[in-house]
């Protein structure tokens, strides 16, 4: 089945023409060129609630440009609000409270779509979020086809809040336990056991790392780090040198994430002939974990990951691979066993976590870098996939290292932009923990961007991949 992935956070607002979409729903406002000062009727509602209760047209004007404008004065289908003597849904019943599809949701309670009318009604209602392109009102907002607004403006860099980062790697709805619609239900930091508090440097929201590594989604996107989350000339928190800078990090330890380490027998995975990790310390963790209640209409979602590392390419496939991960909680069956979402896997079943020593064995998921040889303070290696250092520049880890593995060294690498994937129940509530720490020791610090969070109506293959960048006209 062709996977077909929606944003969670888009500027745009598309409203297509005439035809009942996959669910009954339908839009029909026009877009295209016209007369300029030419008048004309319009609605973007659904099909036959122009002219029930107060639901009415408005009028489309031809500007300048030759382009029809927006719709205004058009009043379209709102959510019931029973006790109000009002029509508010437009479908000729007043303060009507059914449940007819058995989807949990009444049409009170936020569900316009409740009856066999409709293909799929028990995919619409207020607990749905908004797929652009399918011309369906999933979310029951009244409008076919919008998306959310985006949420990550504002932000400040060394915010303490972390439905702030929630924010900035673009989920933009909350909710609490009670309610049906979908968002995030809390947000906190810790440690990498989920005790303690993480060092104020270890976290910020950007507009952007370094020069090169921008936003996948809106205006920012979040970093986590084992030193200062910075790239250099940053502040709020300041730039520290990857290597250098400070000696032990950012001084906080923990326990590895308990159900993590059981599922792998005690021991962090690691990539194929490469060491194990020593000791039993997570040295200069933070972990944001989200509490999500899912989507009524979503079978999985991904995100953009980007991770770098000054340990590259000294001790790539050494002890000291520091870990990023993705753990998800979900009751869907087929997510990994250890609940890490982060890992790669090759075309003959062998699994890499993500951290430097997807850097090992040429895995070419990382590509940040310059090729030569690797782990000359550790396994000795060679790397021949990368392809750039653009994602490099101005992070600090583009300085020049020519003492470290050879003469074309510089102090550190990175993965490029990696799409993780899970799968998800419709409706269930989620625990989503993002965290990073060093491995073995407290120095040479490794930092992950992380942004472009997105729902899906289809499962996904879970793990991490290449972000595929799509050419004008492609379609996921």
């Amino acid at each position: 089945m062709t996977l077909r992935w929606f944003g969670i956070a888009s500027l745009f607002v598309v409203f297509l023409v005439g035809g009942c979409g996959p669910e009954g729903r339908k839009g029909g406002i026009a877009s295209g060129t016209c007369d300029p000062g030419k008048k004309r009727e319009c609605y973007g509602g659904v099909d036959g609630t122009d002219g029930e209760g107060p639901c009415h047209s408005g009028t489309q004007t031809c500007g300048s440009d030759a382009l029809w404008g927006p719709c205004e004065g058009q009043v379209v289908p709102s959510q019931e609000l029973c006790g109000d003597g009002v029509d508010n849904n437009c479908n000729g019943q007043l303060d009507e409270n059914a449940d007819l599809d058995g989807d949990g949701i009444t049409t009170c309670g936020g569900d316009c779509c409740d009856s066999t009318e409709c293909t799929n009604p028990g995919l619409v209602n207020a607990g749905a979020f908004d797929a652009p392109g399918n011309m369906v009102d999933d979310d029951c907002n009244g409008v076919v086809d919008d998306s959310s607004l985006l949420c990550d403006q504002g932000l400040v860099s060394n915010s303490s809040n972390a439905l702030d980062y929630a924010k900035a790697i673009d989920i933009c709805q909350t909710a609490t336990m009670t309610e049906k619609k979908w968002g995030v239900i809390s947000a906190e930091f810790t440690l990498a056991d989920g005790n303690g508090a993480p060092a104020a440097i270890s976290k910020a929201i950007r507009p952007k790392f370094g020069s090169g590594v921008l936003p996948r989604g809106g205006v920012n996107l979040a970093l986590l780090s084992t030193g200062a989350a910075a790239g250099r000339g940053d502040t709020n928190p300041a730039y520290q040198d990857f290597q250098d800078g400070d000696f032990f990090g950012n001084g906080t330890e923990s326990g590895f994430p308990q159900d993590f380490l059981m599922a792998n027998n005690g021991s962090l995975p690691n990539a194929p002939g490469c060491p194990e990790a020593s000791g039993t310390t997570a040295n200069d963790p933070v972990m944001l974990t989200l509490t999500i209640r899912v989507p009524t209409n979503a079978r999985s979602f991904k995100l953009a990951t980007n991770f770098f590392s000054s340990e590259f390419p000294e001790f790539t496939c050494s002890p000291f691979n520091d870990f990023f991960v993705v753990l998800l909680d979900s009751t869907v069956p087929g997510n990994p066993a250890d609940k890490n979402l982060a890992f790669y896997s090759s075309g003959n079943g062998t699994t890499y976590p993500v951290g430097v020593n997807l850097a090992s064995g040429n895995t070419g998921l990382f590509t940040q870098c310059v090729n030569g040889s690797t782990g000359c303070s550790g396994t000795d290696g060679t790397i021949s996939t990368c392809i750039g250092t653009d994602q490099l520049a101005g992070t600090g880890l583009d300085t020049a290292d020519p003492g470290s593995c050879d003469s074309n060294s510089l102090q550190g690498g990175g993965t490029g932009w990696l799409e993780t994937s899970g799968n998800v129940t419709p409706g269930e509530i989620i625990k989503l923990r993002i965290a990073i720490w060093d491995t073995s020791d407290h120095i040479l610090d490794s930092i992950a961007a992380i942004d472009g969070f997105q729902w899906s109506v289809d499962p996904a293959t879970p793990g991490t991949v290449i972000l595929r960048e799509l050419a004008p006209g492609d379609e996921e």
